[in-house]
Formats: structure tokens, sequence, C-alpha cells
């Protein structure tokens, strides 16, 4: 049997695992009516991407869950894939082209579609890789990619399904736009930035000359834009003004109404609001229900069109500062006051969204979003934790049409086809020129791509194959869970949720949605660039193992919340694995060649081991409830408890005379029940780290073949002994209290004394009579008194109150009373000078009155502390004195 290395260091091994786990193919799913099946989807990370904390805590959840599942019999398949991230990858092949000295407008799409895949092939999936660091064992072999020829089957699928069922049309309206990639992006792309803006006021003159209504903007850029102003229905300063025109100044006076519509907060600003209908998502459905019309005043790149007068060709942050100014010289300036608001960016390029009308391709969502609802109602999904249910319901109660086309060349391209001669609209996966019925018509495809959250939304069922009925989608085919970050919801788990019942006969896709939180730095800040305080997992575990990463992560979780990660929490990990490291070398060393380990013979055990066994098997029993309950980071606090305190800190210690000694029946016995218990142990802590559990199998004796493929621990009855369990408990209450005893007094290891205990509990009598052993063992007691009788103890000792017992340690054995009477004269010295300094100090009138009273009072703290001090030391010198006659 090839030793164990005498040091731990990860390094050595992780690496070399992983390969063994790949070739031996054990992460492979394989379709087995024998077994039940388990699926997890990988949430599909971006194709540029690279490994970040969020990735590594919710991959690490999804692995734990999937190498229990494996172990527990089932054919657990983990699916993994990557993204194809329209919006960033195009972003990346434009930058590359840019080094290049050329630029987009060079290349003809299909040649920027081949600059995209030859950049994709060569420099994507990196995170692959970096994930395989980490030791997720996810099966490889079926690995897909949003751009799959059999992903990109499915999108057309599903797109003309939805197209025929009315589902998807194309229309005008409100959507994210970004000046600088110049195409619409979804929410989940807009992120939202704090800032200190401001609202500025300005005066819009009444048409019949009787006055003017003041409005109050953010963006005074879209005034030229404005079709209305609105004011609140019941809002008393301006109900005689609705109905009336107002004019716009610094477009040629043009008139505009003013409305009234429940929209307008009468507390913002002034109270009345100008209406862009084509630039405002709200102020679009304004538009909509009083019939203004539309006016779009931006170009693609945020520069004013023709529509917007004086002010075209102008940046709309230049444009901004005009209208300003221009409003001042008219006298119809009114104030500029901060304004605390939220801004959206552009999660790629961070440049500003603008809100603005488009014609673009969108999905009717209210009929797909009932029956995801309903699904939730039915009790056919369940969140964890299950307050983010709240935001699944509110979000399908009061959800908007999707817009699902992006003006990029990277990703699902439309499948539509417009007829250059009639402008027939044809939706088809193929060109159909020269089909039946266009015989020598000419035809165009859409531009647009599909959004990237269109082809995700059918990852559960794409990636097995659909609409194809193959085996695996027969088999794997609902999930189980979903493990994704709560940020997106609604950006996905919806997306998947609606689509699923839609495409896959009314089956939901996952029945559990496991929410995760984000990983913060140690202040609990969200991790950015910006900050400049992002952690890289690939260092962690370069430094201390992927191990000590996992755990850390998962040990400090709890489903749903945020977490501070603490490079300290990682060293503490990475030493409870040298920990555990160095208990396997201590029980292999005790081990022998050939020697039968593999059977306990129940009646040859002893009070320790029937604790221990009985012990693990309720460890048994509650990791793998808690893990089925999603409740990991509890499981895997349970387990570290267990290895540390339990079996290393008292099993092993308590088992040390036994293997010493010369009793060999004993010894055996000793033997098999560490081995017993550190093989079921490894088991239970194999899904949280994965490495050194498998090196430390492949080093025991009589083992299966690879730990990831063994049997999970199964609870046993016959290793249940609730008395000896119960004993050996109270023996270890005493013996810490003991420790502690001794510790506060500052005793020596190597002073040990009789531990009398005095009680008058049969039961407790009888528990410590069978331990006896373990006091001289591990509570530093040369010998054990139990009495009933507490005349039989002397007064002069330490005291330590257990239930229904206490115990009394002599201290003419512990205590050296001429040493002590040294040191204690030393200590009453200090104390007292310490005193008389307070006491000078504080007689001291310059210091009292002119010292900040903080002081003053500190220095009469420190001198009631140390008075009290004394006290407690001359009643302990006396007491010495007594001993020392």
């Amino acid at each position: 049997m090839e030793q164990l290395s005498k040091t731990y260091n990860p390094k050595e091994f992780e690496d070399r695992l992983y390969d063994y786990w790949m070739e031996n193919e054990y992460f492979k799913a394989e379709v087995d009516k024998n077994k039940k099946p388990y699926t997890i989807m990988m949430p599909p990370p971006n194709v540029t991407g690279n490994l970040h904390m969020g990735h590594a805590l919710n991959n690490t959840i999804q692995d734990i869950l999937t190498r229990t599942k494996r172990m527990q019999g089932y054919s657990a398949l983990w699916l993994p894939g990557t993204d194809h991230a329209s919006i960033s990858t195009e972003a990346k092949v434009v930058e590359k082209l840019k080094k290049e000295g050329k630029s987009k407008d060079d290349l003809s799409r299909e040649e920027f579609i081949e600059e995209a895949w030859e950049w994709t092939e060569k420099y994507g999936g990196t995170i692959k890789n970096q994930l395989k660091k980490l030791g997720v064992s996810c099966d490889w072999s079926r690995d897909r990619f949003t751009l799959d020829e059999m992903l990109s089957n499915a999108v057309e699928e599903v797109f003309i399904k939805y197209y025929e069922k009315g589902l998807i049309y194309r229309g005008d309206r409100i959507i994210n736009w970004c000046p600088n990639c110049k195409t619409a992006i979804s929410d989940a792309e807009v992120e939202h930035e704090e800032s200190d803006g401001h609202i500025w006021s300005f005066k819009y003159p009444l048409e019949d000359g009787s006055g003017y209504i003041e409005v109050a903007t953010t963006r005074p850029e879209t005034i030229p834009g404005d079709l209305a102003v609105a004011v609140n229905p019941k809002d008393d300063r301006y109900r005689d003004m609705v109905g009336k025109n107002v004019l716009l100044p610094i477009m040629d006076n043009k008139k505009i109404p003013i409305i009234s519509d429940d929209y307008v907060d009468m507390e913002f600003g002034t109270g009345a609001v100008k209406i862009t209908p084509s630039h405002d998502p709200n102020d679009f459905e304004v538009g909509e229900r009083h019939n203004l019309g539309q006016l779009k005043i931006f170009t693609d790149d945020a520069h004013l069109n023709e529509n917007a007068g004086k002010y075209e060709g102008l940046d709309r942050y230049v444009a901004r500062e005009k209208i300003i100014e221009d409003f001042k010289e008219l006298g119809l300036f009114s104030k500029v006051e901060h304004h605390h608001n939220s801004v959206g960016h552009c999660e790629r390029c961070k440049t500003v969204i603008e809100p603005m009308l488009s014609k673009q391709w969108f999905v009717k969502m209210k009929p797909l979003a009932e029956p995801a609802l309903q699904a939730f109602y039915d009790g056919k999904l369940d969140f964890i934790p299950e307050r983010f249910s709240k935001i699944y319901i509110h979000w399908l109660e009061n959800i908007k049409d999707w817009t699902i086309s992006r003006q990029l060349w990277w990703g699902h391209r439309i499948p539509v086809y417009y007829c250059e001669e009639t402008g027939e609209v044809v939706v088809s996966k193929t060109n159909p020129e020269g089909t039946k019925g266009y015989e020598g018509l000419h035809f165009k495809q859409d531009e647009d791509t599909l959004d990237t959250w269109f082809s995700s939304a059918l990852w559960p069922f794409s990636t097995l194959g659909w609409p194809n009925k193959t085996e695996d989608l027969e088999y794997f085919y609902p999930t189980n869970v979903l493990v994704t970050g709560y940020d997106i919801i609604f950006f996905w788990v919806v997306r998947m949720v609606f689509s699923g019942i839609e495409n896959m006969d009314g089956i939901v896709p996952f029945k559990d949605v496991f929410l995760t939180g984000l990983v913060r730095d140690s202040q609990g800040r969200k991790m950015s660039k910006s900050l400049g305080n992002g952690i890289d997992p690939l260092d962690v575990i370069d430094t201390y193992g992927a191990d000590a990463l996992r755990f850390t992560l998962i040990s400090g979780n709890s489903p749903g919340n945020d977490m501070r990660f603490y490079t300290e929490r990682v060293e503490a990990n990475r030493n409870f694995a040298n920990k555990l490291w160095n208990a396997t070398r201590f029980v292999l060393m005790n081990l022998e060649e050939d020697e039968d380990l593999n059977t306990i013979d129940i009646s040859k055990l002893k009070n320790e081991d029937k604790w221990i066994l009985s012990h693990l098997q309720k460890l048994i029993q509650s990791v793998t409830d808690k893990i089925e309950k999603y409740e990991i980071g509890l499981a895997a606090q349970d387990i570290y408890d267990f290895i540390w305190s339990d079996y290393c800190d008292w099993y092993i210690e308590m088992v040390k005379p036994r293997l010493y000694g010369e009793d060999k029946e004993s010894k055996t016995v000793a033997k098999q029940v560490l081995l017993y218990v550190l093989k079921d142990t490894l088991k239970l802590l194999h899904p949280f780290m994965p490495f050194i559990t498998e090196e430390i199998w492949q080093h025991l004796p009589n083992t299966e073949k690879a730990l990831i493929i063994s049997k999970w621990p199964e609870f046993k009855d016959i290793y249940v002994f609730e008395k000896e369990e119960k004993a050996i408990n109270y023996i270890k209450e005493a013996i810490r209290g003991i420790r502690n005893a001794r510790s506060e007094m500052n005793i020596e290891n190597s002073r040990k004394s009789n531990t009398i205990i005095f009680t008058e509990d049969s039961e407790i009598e009888d528990i410590i009579k069978e331990n006896k052993e373990q006091f001289v063992n591990l509570g530093y007691s040369d010998s054990v008194t139990v009495t009933d009788n507490k005349d039989d103890v002397d007064e002069d000792n330490i005291s330590i109150i257990l239930d229904r017992a206490q115990i009394f340690l002599p201290l003419k054995d512990l205590v050296n009373y001429e040493k002590e009477f040294e040191r204690l004269t030393k200590e009453k010295n200090t104390v007292v000078s310490e005193i008389e300094r307070a006491t000078k100090k504080l007689a001291n009138e310059s210091f009292t009155s002119k010292a900040p009273q903080k002081l003053v009072d500190e220095e009469k703290e420190k001198k009631k502390k140390y008075e009290e001090m004394l006290i407690t030391i001359e009643k302990r010198l006396e007491s010495v004195k007594e001993n020392l006659k």
C-alpha cells in the first residue's frame, strides 16, 4: 500500500485526480432504466467569460448535489455548456479588428461571422478549463454551446412556432438602446448605477397667454421630443389647465396639450411632467392612452436628429447644455436641484442607455406568463428560499412584451425573409427562394439576431436534443434543480419556465430553483473592477487548493443570502484539510499489512467506539437530510465539527492508549472503528472537498476503486448506542471542564492530580466508573475517586460544576505553593504600583481639569479594576500562606 505524503500539498494531486476522473469517465451519465435520473443544467457562462467568485459558488453547489446523487445510485447528469454572448463576443471581435487596423464596417457579415468563430475557438471557452480547476464533475461529453447546430435548430423551431401562434410580432415600442453597441439590449444587460444628478425645472408658456406651467425633468435633452405635459387628475393646482395647450419655446413655440393621467406623481418636482413618448417607457404608455403619436429625436449613436430642429447633429449631453442655456436666455428657466437617481448603463461598454422607440421583434408575454404563474400556484415549482417567489410572481403579473431582436451579426439570425418584389414576410428555417409559390422571387433575410436569452430560455430541453424525441430528452427531462443567482430570476428563470411549459407539453423544466446570493468582499462590498476588490478564484486555488476554496464558499453560505469572503477563512479551511490529512496518516501508520479490518465485532466494542459509531450514524442522517433540503452550508458545518472535534480531537485521543497498548484484541477493534468511521466520513465530505477525500481514499486499504463512485453511507441501526453516546458526551463535558479550569489557573500539562468526583446520582456514578480511564488519558488525572460524601473532599481545591455532579481538583497536587507565593507577591507589587500611579494622576488637578473627560474616566476605570484585582490576589495569597504552614 503506497504511503500518503507526509505533508498536505493539493498541487501534488488535484490536477492528477481530475485527469483520473476524466479518463475513467466517472462524470458521464448514462440512460439507465434501472436507475433514477437526476439532472442539473449548468447555467451557461458567457463564452467570453472568466471564472469569478459567483461562478465558483454556483458551480460548487451544483457539484455537491451531483456528486451526492451519483453516490446515492442515481444516473446523475450535470450538463455543462457556454452561451455565445452576442454583445460581449461581438465587442471582443470588434476590439481584435481594431488592433489589426480594421473595423466591422470593413467586413461583410459572412466575413465577420468567420472572424467571430475563429475568436471563439481560439479564446472562448477559457472558463471551462477554469471550472475544471474547481473540480466540477459535469458530463463534458455532453458539453453544449448555444450556437451548436442542434441548439440553433431548436431556436428556429420555437421562433416559427411562436410566430405561427401569433405570439411573435414586429412593431415600434420603447426598448433599451445602447448608442455605442448600436443595438437593443435586454433588461438583464442593463446595469443601474446610483448617481448624483440634477432635476431642472422649466416654464412652458400657456397658449392663451394666461401664464405658464412649470415642468421638472432629469433629461432636458429630450424636450424637443415632448408631445404633451401631464398632471395628476387629483392635483387641484392644475385642474383648470387640463385641456389647454402650452408652447415649446425652444421649438418655434410648437403647441402641445396639457393632459391628466394617474401616472403623474404629484410629489415629484412641480407635479407637472413633460411627456416624451418615443424616449421613455412610461411616457410611451401615457402616449398610447392619450393617442399622442410618436416623435423620435435621437439617432442610433445618441445625437439629435432632424426632428430636433436647431439642435440637430448635437450629442445628447451637448444638446442638454444648449437647451438649458436657451431657456435661460428666454427667461423661462426656473431652477436646478440635486437629485439622486439610478441610471442604466450598458453592461458591456458602460455607455448610458437611451430608452428609444424602435422597430423590433417582440414576444407577447401575457399568454406565456399565465401558465408559468399557475405552475407556481399549483406547487409544480419551488423557490429556495421561498421569499424569492414574490419576485417571480410580481414580474409575471406585471410582465411586458419581450424585445427579442438585436442589431448584431453574432448570434442566431432571425428566421424571417422579406420578398423584394412583393414585400411579403415569410418565416422559415431556409430561404424560400425557388420553392413552390415563390418561383422567380427574391428574398432578403432579416438582418437582426435574436436576444441571447431567447436561446438560453430553451436550455433545459434544447441541450437534450429537442425538438427530436431523443433518449436523453425522454430520460433526463424534466431536470431536478436549477442553481442560479437571485439577480436573474426574471431574466432567465421565468423564461425557462414558460418556454418549458409551452414546448414540453406543459412540463415545468425543473422542480426546484436554488437561488444563491452574491459573494462580496470582506467589507461587504460587491466585487468589481472599478473598486479593484475582485478576488480571482484561480489565485485562491493556486495558494490554498480547490478544496479549501470550495469549503469556504459553502460553509459560510445559506440559500439566497449574500456572503462575505475572507481569506482568513480559506486559510482556516486549508488547516481543516491539513488536520484530516494528518489524522489519516496517524491511522495508516498504526495499520499493518494484510490486517483484516473490514468487519466490526459489536460485542468487542468499548464505550468510546460505540460513541463515535453512534455519532456517525446521526451525522449520516443529518448530512443526507440537509443536502436534500438544500441546507448545504449547515451540512458542511456538521461534517467539519465531526471530523475536527469528534474524530480527531476526541476519538483518536481516546484510543491512543489502546493502539500503543498490549491488548491485541482491543487494539484491532480500535483500528477497525478508526478505519470504518474514516471511510464513511470521507464519503460524506467528498462532494464538498472532492480532491483531498479521493486522494486519501486511494491510500486506504480495502476500498472500492474510486471514492467518486463509491456508495453513499447509509444509516445503520446496529451502530446506534444511545446509552454509550450519552455517557461519553458526559465524560467529554467533564474533561472539558477540567481543561478549562486548569487553563485559567495556568497549570502546566505535566502536573497531574487526583480527580475527585462527587455525585449522589447512581447513573452518573456508573458513567464515571465505566470511563475512568478517559480522565487519566485526557483529563490530566493520575487517579479518579468517586464519592457521594462531600466530607471526603479537602477545602483547598479547584471546583467544577457539572450536571448532577461536582469535580474537585486538589490544589496541593497541582500547585507548587512556594513558587505560587512568589508569583502572587510579584503580581501584587505590580498591581499596587499601578494603583499608586493612578491615584497620583487623579489627584493632580492639572490632569483632571485639562485632560478630556474620556481620559479621566478611563483612568478612574483602570484604578477600580486594579483595586478589584488586588482583593483577589490578597485572598489567594492568604490561601497559599495557609498551605505553606
